[in-house]
């Protein structure tokens, strides 16, 4: 539900499109919530909601979501805030580890982040999260379990916790080899420089051990002794 993680993941993603090794990179995502207690209402405007949480006036959240509209345009994004819907995030998050459980956690973070800020859908809907899980390849049954039960509830959570051990207080934060950490929506460069850094170290630290060998007599798996 945060604007700057869509715009941060195209950023990335724009990065890891021109990266040489960009087949080697797994990406694992990671839950967080910016606000645990929010209470789902689709009636509430979200740049009302805005304005109240902040203290602002009706025009300065109107401003101050233009303005990243603009950013995302930037990108390729289409953000409409005057449809977004005021959501408690959890559910969605439990949708994501489910993706994630059968390899469909990216699918499911696009989907779940164009149905918030462009098609203005409620993201804790259990009948609009099945739509959305089916549309990506997961299977109906599943996702009716999964949503009628606390399935995901502790994974959940378990990455919240692991955010807070490690310092995290805000989103979007990419990690990366678990060495380095990068705050908000960077520029492109910034992700560019961190993956190629990130990675010759990784790389550094997994090559394989060469043997230097002595030859003797000796038998091969086909049978050829000698």
């Amino acid at each position: 539900m945060c604007p700057f993680c869509y715009i941060g993941k195209r950023r990335f993603e724009n990065a890891l499109e021109h990266f040489g090794h960009k087949n080697d990179i797994e990406i694992e995502w990671k839950s967080f919530q910016l606000n645990p207690n929010m209470k789902t209402d689709p009636s509430v405007n979200i740049n009302q909601y805005l304005a109240d949480i902040k203290g602002w006036d009706l025009d300065q959240a109107k401003s101050m979501n233009a303005h990243v509209t603009g950013m995302a345009a930037e990108v390729g994004l289409k953000y409409d805030f005057d449809k977004a819907i005021v959501a408690n995030s959890f559910n969605a998050h439990r949708l994501s580890h489910l993706a994630k459980k059968h390899g469909l956690g990216e699918a499911a973070e696009e989907a779940l982040f164009k149905a918030y800020f462009t098609e203005g859908k409620n993201i804790d809907d259990p009948d609009t999260l099945i739509k959305l899980g089916i549309s990506i390849g997961l299977n109906a049954d599943e996702l009716k379990q999964t949503l009628n039960s606390n399935a995901f509830a502790g994974d959940v959570k378990h990455d919240i916790t692991e955010a807070q051990q490690l310092g995290i207080q805000g989103v979007p934060f990419f990690v990366f080899n678990n060495k380095y950490g990068i705050s908000g929506a960077q520029a492109v460069s910034v992700f560019t420089q961190t993956l190629e850094k990130s990675f010759a170290e990784w790389r550094q630290e997994n090559q394989k051990t060469r043997l230097e060998i002595i030859e003797g007599e000796s038998c091969s798996p086909d049978g050829d002794c000698g």
